[in-house]
């Protein structure tokens, strides 16, 4: 039996020509039917044609660990980590938040975080990592500004499920 849970992102963006668009990321994480089950970390940042991190979007982490102590398997999101994760002090404002139980919810990315965005190719990246699991990685590739609303899909294999990016001029 699979259970599963959506993230979902809404994100106020603007362009350098201060054209307002909305971005939501929706997610599908399933709970694998196996004997020890955890939480998974997952990150999520939005790269430019050139892989550089220009925002970090969500990461979901252990914060209820005592001095910070779930830190410690950020880590395991390797991607995440080497592009940005350990240039980071967590606890990041407005983006990191602790891990969620099966269900829906929504994350807000910080006001601000894509401003002066320039138009072009982009990729959100969403990976996850589960103690005692797997860790993937999806990448949705996405034009920015929209031109018109539309639906960009990823798909996971394990960790993911369906990956989501709704853009609205």
């Amino acid at each position: 039996m699979k259970l599963r849970y959506s993230i979902a992102l809404g994100l106020p963006l603007a362009s350098a020509s201060a054209m307002a668009a909305d971005l939501a990321l929706k997610l599908d994480v399933p709970q694998l039917n196996v004997a020890e089950y955890h939480r998974p970390y997952i990150a999520a940042w939005l790269e430019n044609a050139d892989q550089q991190v220009v925002a970090n979007l969500a990461v979901l982490y252990d914060t209820k660990k005592k001095d910070n102590a779930g830190t410690k398997w950020l880590k395991d999101m390797r991607t995440w980590w080497r592009k940005t994760g350990r240039e980071v002090t967590m606890p990041l404002d407005g983006v990191s938040g602790a891990t969620k139980a099966p269900g829906e919810f929504t994350l807000n990315a910080p006001k601000g975080a894509l401003d002066k965005l320039p138009a072009g190719q982009y990729t959100v990246m969403v990976e996850a990592a589960r103690e005692a699991g797997g860790r993937e990685v999806v990448k949705v590739p996405l034009q920015w500004p929209p031109k018109s609303a539309q639906n960009v899909n990823g798909q996971g294999k394990e960790e993911l499920g369906a990956v989501v990016v709704q853009v609205k001029p």
